[in-house]
Parts: structure tokens; sequence; C-alpha cells
């Protein structure tokens, strides 16, 4: 998530209570989880197995809960909870404003694009030029959507991310984290019907150019899609994964979360992806693997019986 402009590390600092350490003069841009940080933004840390991944991260300014060398060019925001800490700032930056009407007069549509009824479009949206938005969709805050996009009935865009600060010393074991990031369409997309896309936990969601999505398809927070993938449906992708351009996911495709799945790979029905994918590949099995080795192996998996009862007629 993106300041809407730069903010100096010590005004964080005052904001969440913390002791500031290391390039206490800086200048933060914005705060992401660590799976997405770059140059300028502020990280949490809680672990110490993670602490290392954090402080030697892109990220610039580190939340953590423990006074430790700091990198250089770099500062520590020390505080007793960095996930509260984390969570004032994204409350402060993305504060929760009620709905008083079905399309947020803070939202703007394009020029030719028709919004059918009972559709409701939430504050700084976006939409573009020539788009199709269906009966029943709900596109949430801060949402950016494309020239010629077509949303079909029943579609979600922005919903919360399904991310939790887990800690199971406590009576709730899961917290829910504030979803700070947007969810961003870029043109000629469709979406089919009853598809769910999370934002970004503080990062983009993002669908490339031309993408196609089919009925009843999942996209989770911060999974980015190159252009014109084709997703058929009840495929469902997890958190923070990477998709490159052309990737094409048949019906029921489960994919884990966090891995990359590179330019122009398939991946066939019912498969499961548990782990990253070279491009321009056929894949198909649950953990997916190169098609043709992996029907091979079923192939001599279902003449088992045979080759048994051939076995024990020899004995």
């Amino acid at each position: 998530m993106k300041f809407p402009a730069p903010v100096s590390v010590k005004w964080i600092a005052n904001l969440i209570g913390a002791e500031l350490s290391g390039n206490t003069e800086g200048i933060a841009t914005g705060i992401n989880e660590i799976h997405k940080v770059e140059p300028g933004d502020l990280v949490f840390v809680d672990h110490p197995k993670y602490y290392n991944k954090c402080l030697y991260s892109e990220a610039t300014f580190i939340i953590i809960n423990q006074k430790t060398e700091c990198p250089e060019g770099k500062a520590l925001l020390i505080v007793d909870n960095p996930f509260e800490a984390y969570q004032t700032i994204v409350r402060h930056f993305r504060p929760f404003k009620p709905a008083v009407k079905p399309i947020s007069d803070s939202a703007t549509i394009g020029e030719g694009s028709y919004i059918a009824p009972n559709v409701y479009i939430g504050h700084e949206v976006s939409i573009g030029k020539d788009c199709f938005i269906g009966p029943n969709v709900t596109i949430m805050d801060h949402c950016v959507i494309g020239d010629n996009v077509i949303i079909q009935a029943g579609t979600v865009i922005g919903s919360d991310a399904f991310y939790y600060n887990t800690k199971k010393d406590r009576a709730v074991w899961y917290k829910k984290m504030e979803s700070g990031g947007r969810v961003v369409i870029e043109s000629d997309v469709e979406i089919g019907a009853g598809c769910t896309i999370d934002r970004g936990v503080s990062h983009d969601t993002r669908i490339g150019r031309g993408c196609k999505l089919d009925n009843m398809v999942h996209i989770g927070h911060d999974t980015v899609l190159g252009a014109n993938c084709l997703l058929a449906a009840q495929v469902g992708i997890a958190g923070a994964t990477t998709l490159g351009n052309g990737v094409i996911l048949w019906g029921q495709v489960g994919v884990s979360k966090t891995l990359t799945i590179g330019d122009n790979a398939v991946v066939l029905a019912q498969s499961g992806v548990g782990g990253t994918l070279e491009g321009g590949k056929v894949y198909f099995g649950s953990p997916a693997e190169e098609a043709t080795g992996k029907k091979r192996e079923l192939f001599w998996v279902k003449r088992i019986p045979e080759i048994w009862e051939k076995i024990k007629g020899i004995k």
C-alpha cells in the first residue's frame, strides 16, 4: 500500500508509539507484507524466525519487537506488538468509510460504461471506458478497472484478504490483518459470474490485460496475473502467487500460495499446483507434473493388478 504522499519515519514512529533507531531521517513511501516489499516500504516482524528475512529484505523500515543491529541505511521502529502497529498504520491510511449509497460519489466511471441494477461501487473506485458491469456485482473501495472490461453478474471485486496473524498462545489463534491493498484489473479483461477477487493485504492484486476468467474463479490476495491468461471454471489461486503471460488453467485447478507459473504454461483440469512451474509446458496431476510423464505413470498404475496376477502365476 503506497501512502498518498511520502511521510517521515519519525511521524510513523509517533503514530505507533515506537522507539526509533538507525536512519531516523528516512522517508517512508508505503507499507507492505514481506512477500511484496520494495525500497521505501515499512514491513513488520514479530517472530525471531523471520527477523533476518525482514531486516535484509528490500524494505527500508522494519517494525520489530526487539532491539537488534540495524542494517545500514535502514531504520527500526521498536514496539511491543508489531502486528497492532501495522494495523494502526493501515487503519490510518485506509480508514473504514460507511457506504451511504450504492454508487459512491467518489467513484469515477468512464464514458460508455454500463452499470446494471443492484451494483455496488465503493469509495475511490475507478472504472474505465466502455465497461459492462453486470447485475449484483460488488466493487469495493479503491479498486481500479481499466477500459473494455466485462464483469458478469454476482462477482465480488476487492473483498478482504484471507490473511491472519497466527499465535497459538492466545485464545483466538488467528487475528485478521487489515487489507490495505487494492485490486487492479487492466483493460480488455472478462470476468465471469460468481467470481471473487481479493484485494491485496498491502499490495495490489492485479489481473493483466486481456485475461479471461470463467465463472466461479477465486483469486487470492496479492496475486498477479500476467497478460492474456485463461482460467476455466472453479479455478482457485492462493495468495501472493504470480502467473506469467499466457498461462492457461483448466477447470478446478488449485494453485498454492507464493509460487510462480511461467509464461504460456498449461495446467490440465483438476490438477493441484504445489510448487513453481516452468513456462511453456503442459502439466497434470496433484502435485502437478509434466503431463506426458504423469499420464504414462497413470497407465502403469492401472496395470498393477494385471502385473500382480502374472507374478502370482509365475510363483
